[in-house]
């Protein structure tokens, strides 16, 4: 597995889109997770109020609150490195490298393989980053900084990464199905961002449809996603949340990576290359 990541590398460490794509991820993620202090006194100098409560005492980065709010917030930011995932792959069939690597050696399997370690190593540094990022910010901020605290509900990182690998892995079946960049990017921006949401609140709200369709909603392939780590933010104006990921949405999104991947080698093994 490391040989067929060090090949991956080498085919993307020169490369100029990898990298604006991989600064764009990482500095907005600091932009935006670094920032939430200063939008707090922001607001109060403005005047604004929640529910009469003084913004700058929410506490965003307290632990162990920090994780399911860092982690919610850069769920926001994985169709980046899916565009990195489908620029890699769509390249290696537009200029046929990827028949040549076979010509040399690597078999199908293989090169499957160094697709997956790439999916794999940009979810676990993303997950890796916004550990620190976490609690570099919590030991800056929050109130709590016991052990204890630090370190529970990590399982938001667990489920974050699951997220992202999925996703990822969704990004490369797409990537491989259409073999062009552009028109990968469009359709899985599209569908993540408009065609499913509405889908889903059709499915939810619409009074025209039969309760039976209504239930599949969380099944769906982003809805599954979106529901492992739920809107923490309700809490700070004293509404109930779900402050934990559940079991059943861990298996729904496996099922659903178990037919990404399955697909994935599907196409691979019949497709001509």
């Amino acid at each position: 597995m490391i040989r067929l990541f060090e090949i991956e590398w080498l085919k993307l460490k020169n490369y100029k889109v990898f990298w604006a794509l991989i600064i764009t991820y990482f500095l907005g993620l600091i932009l935006v997770l670094s920032s939430g202090m200063f939008l707090m006194q922001f607001f109060k100098y403005k005047g604004a109020e929640f529910k009469g409560i003084d913004p700058t005492i929410i506490p965003l980065y307290d632990f162990p609150d920090v994780w399911q709010n860092m982690t919610y917030i850069a769920t926001f930011f994985k169709i980046i490195l899916a565009f990195i995932v489908i620029i890699s792959v769509t390249n290696e069939i537009g200029y046929r490298t990827m028949r040549q690597n076979v010509i040399e050696g690597l078999s199908k399997w293989e090169f499957l393989l160094s697709k997956l370690s790439l999916v794999f190593m940009l979810s676990f540094a993303a997950t890796v980053f916004l550990f620190f990022e976490g609690l570099i910010t919590g030991l800056i901020y929050s109130t709590v900084k016991d052990l204890r605290s630090i370190f529970s509900e990590l399982e938001f990182l667990a489920g974050y990464f699951l997220e992202v690998f999925t996703f990822l892995s969704f990004a490369l079946l797409i990537g491989i199905l259409l073999k062009r960049a552009g028109f990968a990017i469009v359709l899985i921006f599209m569908y993540t961002l408009i065609f499913e949401p509405f889908l889903t609140i059709n499915l939810e709200h619409n009074p025209h449809i039969y309760e039976s369709l209504k239930s599949i909603s969380p099944y769906l392939p982003i809805r599954s996603l979106n529901n492992l780590i739920s809107v923490p933010f309700q809490r700070y104006v004293f509404m109930e949340i779900q402050d934990f990921i559940a079991w059943k949405d861990v298996f729904i999104v496996l099922g659903w990576l178990i037919i990404y991947q399955f697909s994935i080698y599907k196409l691979l093994d019949k497709r001509d290359i």
